[in-house]
Formats: C-alpha cells, structure tokens, sequence
C-alpha cells in the first residue's frame, strides 16, 4: 500500500509540474500588456521601463518561472495585478463556494444516478428503462450554459420564482441560499445524473449476466438482495472512476454558470482575470483546480480497494 501511495503521489507531482509549466507559457504569452492592465494606459514611458522591471518581466521566460515556482513552493503565489492584495486572499474566498458547489452536485448527481442506473437495468427492456435511457441520453448532450439559460428565461423572466443572480453560504441565510442554488444546482448536476445512470446500467448489464448472479438466484436468495449484494458491488468499479472526471468536468462547468448566475466563485474570478489580464490570479486559479482534480483521481483510485478488495494496489 505505502509503496503504491508512494508511486501515485509521484505521477501526481508530475503531472503538477508540467500543468504548471504549460499554465506559466500560456499566461506569460498572452497578447496583453500586464504593466499597463495593472497601471493604467496614461504612464509615461519612463514609468513603464521601470514598473516593466519590478515586475521582472524583462528577465527570460525561464528564469521567471523558476522565480515563480520558487515562491510558490513557499505558499507565495504573487500580488494580483487588479486587487493589490495577496492572491491566495483573494482565491481563498472564492475557493469556498465553487468547492461547495462542486461537492454538493456530486451528493446529488452520483445517488440519483446510481438509482436510476439501476432501475433501468433491473427493467430492462421496459417502458421504465426506455424512458429513463432516452431522458439521460438527451440531457448528457445539452451543454450547461444552455440549461442555465432556458432556466433564467423560465424561472426568472418568465415565472419570476427565483433569483437571477448570488450566492448566500447556508448558515447565514438558508431560505435565500436554496432559492439561489436551485438553478446552478440543476446545471451542475443534471449532466452528471445522466453520465452516471448510463455508466451504471451498462455496468449491471454486464454483471448481471455472470454466473456467480446466476448460482445465487439458484440458492433462492431474494433478488433485492442479489442486486445490492453481489451485481452492484461489482459493477461500482467504472462508476468509482467518473468521480474525478466529473470534478474536473464541474470546474470546467463551473465557470460557465458561476459567470451566467453571477456566482463569486472560481470560475468567474479566472474569466475576470483573463479579461483584466491578472496573470498571478489565472496561474493560481490553474494551479488549485489541476491539485484539487489530481487529488480526486489519486482519492478514486484508493476507492477501488474499498468496493473492491479483488484489485490489488501493487
């Protein structure tokens, strides 16, 4: 175990490493000026030579990033080019409500989806399975800024139910705060549900079919039990493995519905930072979602021990 722990946190660095790298080209390359987005176009030229040297950008490209990577080995990741103030400030309170977002679509998404998967596999072949099945393959198709807007355009222009815009933490208002999830809940987590019920179908599909279901269903076990005990357990292993690629498809979503319901989150602090051209917030913003979804992939892999003790780690 400590030696697999040891191989897989190894790859992780790596794979940090080099999304670090590419997130430092990418940003530096970007066709903006950074002194005049954090000075203002109306400097003198004289004030240009000298802010373009404080902020080190006349050295190479490489001795920049390794400057940069050393500070942020040491929990230093700059000064925002917008804000004046210390990035992982300003990242630290927005972190809280796109990790809010992203956990509580996972609680939602995975069980229902599991619940449906199973539904569909256990009737298949009937209208239950028909419906449920068509229903998931047309929601997985439609993008989530479309759902977002069809939402808006129902709920708050149309019905006028729901607030358009905010975010409202649930210890400090619960009312305002479900009135405000609801519908980036929705977008968040309607794409998942559909992923997860295909994945779980087509996984007890193949289990249910093996003999070892068949050699329970001849010692006259119940068949409730037969599903949960026997064909579900074996089927989790494909399903344990969507749930990093669902976190890094929701911080990708993320940033289309944190910006169409105007949410403070991630997402909408990584397209300002692009617009305002605050490389030290965009390398940041890059940087947590690559350690926060290798870490989710490194968490997935040790959950298939867990639901299924016949893999071995070495």
């Amino acid at each position: 175990m400590a030696k697999y722990m040891f191989k897989r946190l190894g790859s992780t660095l790596i794979i940090v490493v080099i999304v670090s790298i590419l997130t430092f080209l990418l940003v530096s390359l970007m066709p903006k000026d950074p002194v005049y987005s954090l000075y203002g176009t109306d400097i003198t030229q004289e004030e240009y030579d000298m802010r373009y040297v404080e902020m080190g950008l006349d050295k190479p490209i490489l001795v920049r990033y390794l400057n940069w990577a050393a500070d942020v080995l040491h929990g230093d990741f700059g000064t925002s080019y917008r804000y004046h103030d210390d990035v992982l400030k300003i990242i630290g309170e927005k972190l809280g409500v796109t990790m809010y977002l992203c956990f509580v679509s996972t609680l939602i998404s995975f069980p229902i989806g599991i619940l449906l998967g199973i539904i569909t596999a256990v009737k298949r072949g009937k209208w239950q399975d028909n419906l449920l099945t068509m229903l998931a393959n047309v929601t997985s198709s439609i993008p989530s800024f479309v759902i977002a807007i069809v939402l808006l355009w129902v709920f708050c222009i149309r019905l006028r139910l729901l607030p358009s815009s905010g975010f409202t933490f649930p210890w400090v208002d619960f009312g305002e705060h479900i009135q405000q999830i609801i519908m980036p809940l929705i977008c968040l987590s309607i794409g998942g549900i559909a992923s997860v019920c295909r994945q779980t179908r087509s996984s007890m599909l193949e289990a249910i079919r093996q003999d070892y279901v068949r050699t329970a269903r001849s010692k006259g076990l119940k068949e409730g039990f037969i599903i949960y005990k026997h064909v579900l357990r074996n089927g989790l292993v494909p399903i344990i493995t969507m749930i990093g690629s669902r976190l890094s498809m929701m911080m990708g979503m993320t940033v289309f519905v944190e910006n169409v319901f105007a949410i403070p989150g991630i997402g909408s602090l990584m397209v300002e930072s692009v617009n305002n051209v605050d490389m030290p917030v965009l390398q940041a913003c890059v940087m947590l979602s690559a350690v926060i979804i290798s870490l989710a992939y490194l968490f997935t892999d040790f959950l298939y021990v867990v639901v299924d003790p016949r893999i071995s780690l070495s």
